[in-house]
């Protein structure tokens, strides 16, 4: 390990050693002089002092130790080669980790999850799965050279990146038997839950947006769609809405697309505060159905023509739920899979520095501690002085 300095300029600051030496010098213990009437014809003969002399040496030394701390934490240590060159263990979620400890049994190795900050196993990996590839390059860059890694991954990998991943060391890559848990296309699987709100007018509208949504759910479920008129409050859990009414939108229904819902509008819907729409969904010919806009930090989409089968043909078509479901919910990009055995990381790759540990914070603490004890010793050098 070596210590350095990211601003070496700042150790200037040590001059200020003299401040303290420089207070010291001129506050000295205080001595009262007591006069006594058979010395007063005495012949004075003063000596001089030629010979420097300190008073309270902790108090001193503490605040001699503070200035030097000050100037070290203006010039930024930084402590290089503190990194540990034990053993690493990197395991995939998913992976049953018994059956990674049983066939890997190293005391000196560390375990991490291979997942967004490298948490250690006892803690639960992020739910929110990252680029397998990606973790490791970044993994690889921050591991010293010496370190051995070995990784210990599903059958199967997701969002594996068209080639194999290229390391800059050699990796141990075990693969243990069993899938990684449910991913991006199940949650892509997942049928949307589409709330109607419609009025009286517009009931006949109603009844092909239920048939759509229960056209998602899968066979044999007993799902119903929450389908009601415009006066009744929307579910709390409540992430889709089709509001078929003509007018103004209500101010709840817009403060709730704005948080975060996606919001579909009857044609003679009017939302005033979007001004450009963009085509969502276009027929044959290559006109508009369904528009769209950003809308807060949700979405807002509307139909474009009445809906019934004399302006929009489209409702029986059996292609209409899924042309809605694409609308309300844009289907996620499909993972790209790879078998492990097929993908292990090859060698070969660049080399990076390892970042140097910053001891700013250690520093102030330590700042901090000294500065309490300077202040403890120079009030009770205070309340020591006779008065």
């Amino acid at each position: 390990m070596s210590l350095a300095f990211l601003i070496p300029a700042a150790l200037a600051a040590l001059g200020a050693l003299l401040i303290p030496l420089a207070i010291h010098l001129a506050r000295r213990s205080e001595q009262r002089p007591t006069a006594f009437a058979a010395l007063r014809w005495l012949r004075q003969k003063p000596k001089p002092r030629h010979r420097i002399r300190f008073d309270e040496w902790p108090l001193l030394i503490v605040r001699l130790l503070l200035v030097a701390l000050m100037a070290l934490l203006l010039a930024r240590p930084v402590l290089h080669g503190g990194q540990s060159h034990a053993p690493y263990v990197a395991v995939a979620p998913g992976v049953d980790l018994a059956k990674a400890r049983a066939v890997f049994d190293s005391p000196q190795a560390r375990w991490h999850w291979l997942a967004a900050g490298f948490p250690e196993v006892e803690a639960m990996p992020d739910a929110a799965h990252a680029s397998l590839p990606s973790l490791l390059r970044e993994l690889d860059a921050s591991l010293p050279e010496e370190v051995a890694l070995t990784v210990f991954v599903p059958e199967r990998i997701d969002h594996a990146d068209g080639r194999r991943i290229v390391l800059s060391r050699k990796v141990d890559w075990r693969v243990v038997p069993r899938a990684m848990p449910a991913d991006a296309a199940r949650k892509a699987s997942a049928a949307p839950a589409l709330i109607v709100r419609h009025a009286a007018d517009r009931a006949t509208a109603a009844r092909y947006l239920r048939a759509a949504s229960l056209a998602w759910q899968p066979t044999g479920s007993n799902s119903k769609v929450d389908s009601a008129s415009t006066d009744q409050p929307l579910p709390s859990d409540a992430k889709q809405l089709a509001w078929l009414a003509p007018g103004d939108v209500p101010t709840n229904v817009r403060d709730w697309a704005r948080n975060g819902g996606t919001l579909l509008l009857d044609v003679d819907a009017k939302l005033a505060d979007v001004s450009t729409w963009t085509p969502v969904w276009r027929d044959e010919s290559g006109s508009t159905l369904i528009e769209g806009a950003a809308y807060g930090r949700g979405r807002v989409l509307r139909f474009t023509r009445a809906l019934a089968p004399q302006a929009m043909p489209q409702l029986l078509d059996a292609t209409f739920p899924q042309h809605l479901r694409d609308a309300l919910e844009p289907p996620a990009a499909s993972p790209s899979r790879a078998l492990s055995a097929e993908h292990a990381p090859l060698t070969g790759g660049p080399t990076f520095p390892i970042s140097p540990r910053d001891l700013q914070a250690w520093l102030a603490l330590l700042i901090a501690l000294v500065f309490l004890l300077e202040r403890w010793l120079a009030t009770s050098s205070r309340r020591a002085v006779a008065p």
